[in-house]
């Protein structure tokens, strides 16, 4: 069974820094893609980072230059460093990792999400 365990949320002042992790294990399958989304409160959730295994990343252009994504192969692991934090980044930010099942089939799995809130 696939577990996605996030870590690093919590509560930050506008300008400050938080890491969130997010460990990935119980699949015999190989990762794909790890990433991170954001749902705020009444909104649609968005993708904020992604990174592949071959270390090609994607930014959500409101994060571009605040925010860096990273992995650790071999743990498993996708980092998400966050700088310069505003207001607008408050939300639940949820862990996705999509592993090849096959060479054409991919399995798309979510972690239970970590709220971070960033005060004015």
């Amino acid at each position: 069974q696939v577990q996605l365990v996030e870590s690093g949320g919590g509560l930050v002042q506008a300008g400050g820094s938080l890491r969130l992790s997010c460990a990935a294990s119980g699949s015999r399958f190989s990762i794909n893609a790890m990433g991170w989304y954001r749902q705020a409160p009444g909104k649609q959730r968005e993708l904020v980072a992604s990174i592949t295994t071959a270390g090609s990343t994607n930014y959500a252009d409101a994060v571009k230059g605040r925010f860096t994504i990273s992995r650790d192969n071999a743990k498993n692991t996708v980092y998400l460093q966050m700088n310069s934090l505003k207001p607008e980044d408050t939300a639940a930010y949820y862990c996705n990792v999509i592993y090849w099942v096959t060479s054409t089939l991919k399995s798309n799995y979510w972690g239970q999400g970590t709220q971070v809130t960033v005060s004015s």
